[in-house]
């Protein structure tokens, strides 16, 4: 108690701030690091650390205690390797975070429309299907790996892709906009591991993919049970099942509805048309 009262009566504006910071630093890392295999990591060396420190402060153990402080430093320099991904992670977030953009991009309602006709027709047939969308993060190294389409998005297109044992139907569909940019995409699978924790962790191939896809960036993904026909949509890493259509449809208005209109980003458009000024942003 002695103490903690010589602390908090030496404890003034700046000093709070400092643990403020501190505790914020933490705690951004805690949240990068929740529901991933890396927290599991990072409590068995936190433990393996406060172990290490407690045996190297016994004096009777002088050998091992010049072992503990010399690998130490070594520990620290593996950190970066161990928790590469989690680091790229927060990184490709804080740039999203510095970008100026809006995050939402412009999408037809149209476009919604089939989408969800698709969809129900494809959950009603149980065929199995992958859909991504794609917002702010670009998803050209995905696309490449799928068979290029660049062809407007209407149910019979969907239908087509998705129905069993054609060539397209094994992947994933982008879509970009109005337009399918490709079929037969090979996504990320998720490395969160929740899937093992919950409810969904007999869920298939395409679940994992799709909540990959949202770990890795912000792209909307929507998914058909081959099994049951159940509808799942996936985005930031976060899965909400067993959705109706007009559920399905609501949630994608939501995520792709027109950003307002700056007036003086309009007006600054009408003055100085660009070379894309009658192309639709929707488009590639």
């Amino acid at each position: 108690m002695d103490y903690l009262i010589f602390i908090f009566e030496r404890l003034d504006w700046l000093g709070a701030v400092d643990i403020l910071l501190v505790m914020a630093i933490f705690f951004g890392i805690l949240l990068v690091l929740r529901d991933t295999q890396a927290a599991v990591l990072l409590r068995g060396g936190l433990f393996l650390i406060a172990l290490l420190g407690i045996l190297a402060s016994l004096e009777i153990l002088p050998a091992f205690s010049w072992l503990v402080s010399s690998a130490l430093p070594a520990l620290f320099l593996a950190i970066p390797v161990i928790f590469a991904p989690e680091i790229r992670r927060a990184l490709e977030r804080i740039g999203r975070t510095g970008a100026i953009v809006t995050g939402r991009s412009r999408e037809n309602g149209d476009v919604i429309d089939d989408l969800v006709s698709a969809v129900i027709r494809l959950a009603d047939r149980k065929h199995g299907a992958l859909i991504v969308l794609q917002r702010s993060d670009t998803l050209q190294e995905y696309v490449e790996t799928g068979v290029a389409l660049n062809a407007h998005v209407t149910p019979e297109l969907l239908l087509q892709i998705f129905y069993p044992n054609t060539p397209l139907h094994d992947g994933a569909v982008i879509i970009k906009g109005d337009f399918a940019l490709a079929a037969s995409c090979v996504m990320p699978l998720s490395t969160s591991g929740s899937l093992t924790t919950t409810p969904e962790r007999m869920m298939g191939l395409r679940h994992r993919a799709a909540l990959g896809t949202s770990e890795v960036g912000d792209a909307v993904a929507v998914v058909v049970s081959e099994e049951n026909g159940a509808i799942t949509i996936t985005h930031r890493g976060r899965m909400v099942s067993n959705l109706t259509g007009e559920r399905l449809k609501t949630i994608l208005r939501t995520f792709f509805q027109p950003p307002k209109v700056n007036p003086f980003s309009a007006f600054f458009r009408r003055v100085f048309p660009g070379p894309d000024s009658g192309r639709w942003e929707g488009r590639p």
